[in-house]
């Protein structure tokens, strides 16, 4: 699997996300500090809520093969700038979570993070499942692909 950051605000998703992408037991549990699991690095909600916090993310986006912005389907408003992705030398995917929420509308979330500049988008819930398959396969067919031409 490729080396992926997950960028959101709070409550968006993004340890949820990691628990269910490693294949552990959900527990909520709230991120204090940039932690880097296997492939995965989980970042504060608030380095993406505070300008002087977000230049961490930047920062951390070195770590990362690509970066994940999230936003989850019950959000009132996107904290994601149009066109922000252009500052990033990464592939940058969006992630709509939380789709399994009784007011979800995850088409107006993909709509923000495709204006943002995600080009591929991927609508998951770790809760139900919905959706982990593709992202998954995503994240390890990369890495595949990346291995191959590297050989």
């Amino acid at each position: 699997m490729r080396r992926i950051l997950l960028a959101g605000r709070t409550g968006a998703g993004k340890t949820t996300l990691t628990q269910a992408l490693q294949g552990e037991r959900q527990h909520y549990r709230k991120t204090q500090t940039v932690e880097c699991i296997g492939a995965l690095i989980d970042t504060p909600g608030e380095y993406t809520e505070t300008k002087r916090l977000g230049y961490a993310l930047a920062l951390w986006a070195y770590e990362a093969d690509l970066v994940g912005l999230l936003c989850a389907a019950n959000e009132p408003f996107s904290l994601f700038p149009p066109c922000c992705t252009c500052m990033v030398n990464r592939e940058v995917i969006g992630i709509v979570t939380k789709t399994d929420a009784p007011n979800a509308r995850p088409e107006r979330a993909a709509a923000w993070l495709r204006l943002a500049g995600c080009k591929k988008i991927f609508a998951v819930s770790a809760r139900t499942g919905e959706g982990m398959e593709q992202l998954s396969a995503y994240l390890q067919g990369e890495a595949a692909e990346t291995k191959q031409k590297t050989t």
